[in-house]
């Protein structure tokens, strides 16, 4: 079985985390690579179904790959089913797929969240297709070390909205701090049982002072 790169997989930050609610995810847009800085508008963060998002580390063209896998595989669940497929059932989808494939592995690692009709939640699910539920913080890519340290820190079991998205605004920013293959701005979608609600953080660059 072919060596998977590391470096390849985990150079980014991604986020999530649950709500009272519903589920934040969130990613910075730098997209490297090795020292070079290859887009600083980079999208990590896709639609897959009504009510569930997928957050991408990795290599773009196999998580843009998987990321339309999915919205095709979700759309025709609802109509072979007549009802929204499950944030469950998405990520055991997601985690088969990629284990039929772990000899030719895509260089990913991915977060799926969303709402169905069991509540808010998230799931890690890795390149070899092993498929985790997370109750409630989960962070990958190269700066997820610096992001789990305000996770951590300040996360608390019934968070509203507001205080959701600035706990994973303030993780993304720490990790921009400290890792230099996170950068630029900030990707924040907001899922619950009535909306998907992308939004976007500017983050102002600090200018170097001017010394004689």
């Amino acid at each position: 079985m072919p060596e998977i790169n590391q470096e390849i997989m985990k150079g980014t930050t991604t986020v999530g985390l649950v709500f009272d609610e519903g589920i934040v995810l969130a990613t910075e847009k730098r997209a490297t690579m090795g020292t070079l800085i290859a887009s600083k508008t980079a999208k990590k963060v896709y639609q897959i179904a009504d009510r569930i998002g997928m957050t991408t580390a990795g290599g773009v063209g196999d998580a843009q790959s998987l990321a339309r896998l999915m919205q095709v595989e979700c759309s025709l669940y609802k109509v072979r089913h007549g009802k929204p497929i499950s944030v469950g059932a998405a990520a055991t989808l997601l985690s088969n797929y990629l284990q039929q494939n772990r000899y030719y592995p895509y260089y990913v690692q991915l977060l799926v969240g969303g709402v169905d009709r069991n509540g808010p939640s998230v799931y890690s699910v890795d390149a070899m297709g092993g498929a985790s539920k997370e109750t409630d913080i989960v962070s990958t890519g190269s700066g997820s070390p610096m992001a789990y340290g305000v996770l951590e820190d300040r996360y608390h079991a019934d968070m509203n909205e507001p205080e959701a998205v600035d706990l994973a605004t303030r993780s993304l920013k720490a990790a921009m701090r400290r890792d230099s293959a996170s950068g630029e701005n900030i990707s924040i979608v907001v899922i619950t049982r009535d909306k998907y609600e992308e939004k976007a953080v500017q983050v102002t660059q600090m200018k170097p002072e001017l010394t004689s």
